[in-house]
């Protein structure tokens, strides 16, 4: 069983749905027994860093999220799922995130269309488990206006151009985090939801 962290935002059902089309049952919760007992973890996000960030604090969610990256469980961070692991975010004012890495998510420059929204190619840099069907130009789903700028280089597995090169995912041991969505990427997509599936039933 997987666990899909609910703090009251974002496309939660479309990620459940998501897992149960390639086979793995995933329970939408924000119980933190659940959550310890999760054979893996999945933090998605639509919306604001600071919102997320409160709903998070006041849902009581910030300790079991960090005691499961803490404990080795693999984690998957989408979209402000993986903005928030950052140390902060500056939309609507500075906000501290989950502070799992160093780093900022800052907003797109002046004179560029936000959000990025639509489908756009990712550059590999390094290839992670549960993105080991991917080549450099896989098209994959993105909608966002602020990106995540990690102060460790050696975080990122992939890159994407809009306007900056930005990182689009990171890897860490068992935590992997995408801006793009692969519940809304077809087929590419639910291959990484897949993979982290099986990534979890071998750990």
């Amino acid at each position: 069983m997987l666990a899909i962290i609910d703090y009251g935002m974002g496309n939660l059902r479309s990620v459940q749905k998501g897992f149960q089309k390639v086979g793995y049952d995933a329970l939408v919760t924000r119980d933190p027994g659940a959550i310890a007992d999760a054979e893996g973890v999945v933090l998605p996000g639509v919306g604001s860093f600071r919102m997320c960030m409160d709903n998070l604090r006041n849902y009581g969610l910030i300790k079991p999220i960090l005691n499961s990256v803490e404990s080795g469980k693999p984690f998957l961070g989408i979209c402000l799922g993986y903005q928030v692991l950052f140390t902060e975010g500056e939309e609507f004012g500075r906000c501290p995130g989950l502070g799992l890495f160093e780093g900022k998510v800052v907003r797109f420059g002046q004179g560029i269309k936000v959000p990025h929204m639509g489908w756009n190619q990712v550059k590999i840099a390094r290839k992670p488990p549960i993105l080991e069907h991917f080549s450099d130009g896989s098209y994959l789903y993105f909608v966002h206006s602020y990106y995540v700028v990690p102060e460790d280089e050696g975080l990122i597995a992939t890159t994407t151009e809009y306007s900056v090169e930005f990182a689009s995912a990171i890897w860490a041991d068992n935590l992997f985090a995408t801006q793009f969505h692969p519940e809304k990427s077809q087929e590419l997509g639910l291959g990484v939801l897949e993979r982290f599936g099986k990534f979890c039933q071998e750990k």
